[in-house]
């Protein structure tokens, strides 16, 4: 599958994005689709991830401020991130895979399949 994300910008602290992802190539619904960031200097960490049966699970540091959805009929999954802090400026990705299970799904080395990254840049 092929996945390519969209939706970063320049912010102010307190504002909203929406991240995108859409995929192609193979069934969207047989996915786990989770979005990761990396900040500069930093390693890639788990932000939220949604499963086949559209379970949701995030980090502690977004948790009430981002949600996780996914439309499988326009094969995109989505990150809406809301009170955005300065915090959060990293580059995001999505990945998806089909042998996610709960004790990996917050691991990005797990994951077969990655978007290029779109950045977000959260100003105080």
């Amino acid at each position: 599958v092929q996945l390519q994300a969209s939706g970063g910008g320049l912010v102010q602290a307190g504002g909203s994005l929406r991240l995108s992802c859409a995929a192609s190539g193979r069934t969207f619904s047989n996915y786990v689709l989770g979005w990761f960031r990396q900040a500069p200097g930093k390693e890639r960490v788990f932000v939220a991830t949604i499963r086949r049966s559209g379970a949701t699970y995030y980090a502690d540091s977004v948790k009430g401020r981002f949600t996780i959805s996914r439309d499988n009929a326009k094969n995109t999954v989505y990150l809406q991130m809301n009170s955005l802090k300065p915090e959060d400026t990293a580059v995001y990705y999505c990945a998806a895979d089909q042998g996610i299970i709960s004790s990996t799904m917050r691991t990005s080395q797990y994951y077969d399949y990655w978007g290029q990254g779109t950045q977000v840049t959260v100003s105080s």
